[in-house]
C-alpha cells in the first residue's frame, strides 16, 4: 500500500520463468498484489509465480495486448503498475514512479527507458524503430512522448473506462499512451528510468512487430480500430 492506496502489478508472460523469479523477488513491500498473466507458456512460469506468492491468471489466446487486458480485469488495486516479464523494467523504479504519480497529482505515468546501469547501449535498430513510431504517434495524434513502446506504466485503475483499448497485440503499448496523453480528462506524464538487462530469450520480432505497430497507428487515426 502507498499513501492509503492499494497497488497491483500486472505482468504478461510467455515462457519467462527466470524473469518472473527475478522480478517477484525484487518487488518492494508496498506492492499488495502481483498478477502474472500466463499467455500460453510451455515452461514453469505459472508454477514459479505461484510458489513465490503471485496470483496467476490464464489468457489462452496469444497476444501482448490481450494478456494485459486480462490482467487489468483481474487487478484489484487502486493503482496498477505494468512491466514485462523479462526483467528489463526494474522493480526498484516502482517507488519513484508512485512518488511522481502522487506528487504531481496525475493519473498516468509512462516510464521512458533512458539508459542501462551497465552502460550497455540499446540496439540501434530498436532505437530507430522506437524513434519512427514515436514520431508517427506525435504527428498523427499530437501525442508527444519519447518512448512510445515502453511497457512500464503506472496509473489509477479508475481511468480504465475512459480509455478505448482495442489492440490485442504489441500495439497496446502505444495505444494506451495515445488514450492517456490525448484525453483531456486524464493527466499524464512521461519520466525517465534506468532499464535492465533482459533475462531469457526475446519474443519480439523487430520487423514484424514494428511494421504492425506503425500500421496500427494509421488504422487508429482513421477509425478502423
Amino acid at each position: 500500500m502507498y499513501k492509503n492506496k492499494t497497488i497491483s502489478i500486472v505482468i504478461p508472460c510467455y515462457n519467462e520463468e527466470e524473469g518472473v523469479r527475478h522480478l517477484i523477488s525484487k518487488m518492494p513491500t508496498l506492492v499488495d498484489e502481483v498478477i502474472i498473466v500466463d499467455n500460453g507458456s510451455t515452461d514453469n512460469t505459472a508454477q514459479v509465480a505461484k510458489e513465490m506468492g503471485a496470483t496467476v491468471v490464464e489468457e489462452k489466446i496469444k497476444g501482448y495486448g490481450r494478456a494485459y487486458k486480462c490482467g487489468f480485469r483481474h487487478a484489484q488495486g487502486d493503482i496498477i503498475i505494468t512491466m514485462d516479464g523479462d526483467g528489463t523494467y526494474p522493480p526498484e523504479s516502482i517507488t519513484l514512479l508512485l512518488y511522481i504519480l502522487f506528487e504531481e497529482d496525475v493519473d498516468f505515468v509512462s516510464a521512458r527507458r533512458w539508459r542501462s546501469r551497465s552502460q550497455k547501449d540499446k540496439s540501434p535498430i530498436r532505437m530507430l524503430g522506437n524513434f519512427i513510431l514515436s514520431t508517427a504517434m506525435a504527428v498523427l495524434f499530437f501525442c508527444y512522448v519519447f518512448d512510445s513502446q515502453s511497457g512500464m506504466w503506472v496509473f489509477k485503475r479508475d481511468i480504465l473506462p475512459k480509455m478505448n483499448l482495442t489492440s490485442n497485440g504489441m500495439a497496446l503499448s502505444e495505444e494506451i499512451k495515445i488514450e492517456a496523453f490525448s484525453n483531456k480528462n486524464i493527466l499524464a506524464l512521461e519520466i525517465p528510468i534506468y532499464y535492465g538487462e533482459r533475462i531469457g530469450k526475446s519474443k519480439l520480432n523487430l520487423w514484424r512487430d514494428g511494421f504492425s505497430n506503425l500500421f496500427f497507428l494509421f488504422k487508429k487515426r482513421i477509425g478502423l480500430v
